[in-house]
């Protein structure tokens, strides 16, 4: 682990720390926030994933997430979002490729080598968080759009795993919209009946663990009624019986203003959560 970036932020520290990846094969950048609580004891850990060409400083320099971490001793961790460097396949379009790793672990060629962000969040990450730096047991998990998919499957894949999960405007049916599509059929192959696993509409159906989702929706957002379509989700939560707080906010577009809005009560949700 090697500290790229340091700044003084809310009393305590933002930081950018690179590393090399046995997961993904390439070196990883992940911005990591110590609020002043760390300096004395260790604290538990909100895991931040970002959405489509979101890098690890999206989030860190947009959301304002800080000063809520900092209230709450909340270390929070948000990587990038997919791996990069020389000799890691890319292409055209934004949706797939670098910056679009969508938190699956890739099993067709060219992608099948580097692109396993499944595994290098919800295993080596915590693994060198938990080493690195003042850490407690108690983990959380968050995200937004792709990132909020890939927050979704995590938590639901790994019962016991997260104290708590929740998601700004996120793709819930990836299998049924057409992001969800392109970048499936790229990584996973063809056979859609593997690409359930991926899919949190799919996934909340026999989860097993009731670990309640607590999602945030702008009404204004323009990939609503094709991409995101929080819906399926609600209906599936209804028939499973799983605990879903859906919040539908009117004006409210996809940006990070609007995860800025809202942040502060997501961070909240979380604290409480890691404190019990």
């Amino acid at each position: 682990m090697e500290r790229i970036e340091q700044h003084a932020c809310h009393g305590g520290r933002q930081e950018v720390w690179k590393h090399a990846s046995d997961t993904l094969a390439c070196d990883m950048r992940v911005g990591v926030y110590l609020p002043p609580q760390a300096e004395r004891a260790a604290c538990p850990v909100l895991y931040w994933l970002s959405g489509l060409t979101c890098t690890e400083q999206n989030f860190i320099t947009k959301a304002g997430a800080q000063r809520y971490a900092a209230e709450h001793g909340v270390i929070v961790v948000a990587p990038d979002t997919s791996p990069r460097g020389d000799g890691v396949p890319d292409a055209e379009g934004y949706d797939i490729g670098l910056g679009a790793g969508f938190y699956v672990n890739a099993t067709q060629a060219p992608w099948s080598t580097h692109y396993r962000m499944y595994d290098y969040v919800t295993q080596e990450l915590p693994s060198l968080i938990e080493t690195f730096f003042p850490t407690t047991q108690a983990r959380a998990i968050s995200g937004h759009s792709m990132g909020g998919h890939g927050a979704l499957v995590a938590a639901l894949r790994n019962p016991g795993r997260y104290r708590s999960v929740s998601a700004f405007a996120p793709i819930v049916a990836p299998t049924q919209v057409p992001w969800g599509h392109k970048a499936f059929a790229q990584y996973l192959g063809d056979d859609h009946e593997t690409w359930k696993a991926w899919d949190a509409v799919e996934l909340v159906r026999d989860a097993a663990e009731r670990l309640p989702l607590l999602i945030d929706q702008g009404e204004a957002d323009d990939f609503l009624a094709t991409q995101l379509r929080p819906e399926l989700l609600r209906r599936a939560c209804s028939d499973a019986g799983h605990p879903l707080h859906l919040r539908m906010r009117a004006g409210y577009d996809h940006s990070y203003y609007f995860i800025a809005s809202f942040i502060g009560e997501h961070i909240a949700h979380h604290a409480t959560a890691l404190r019990g």
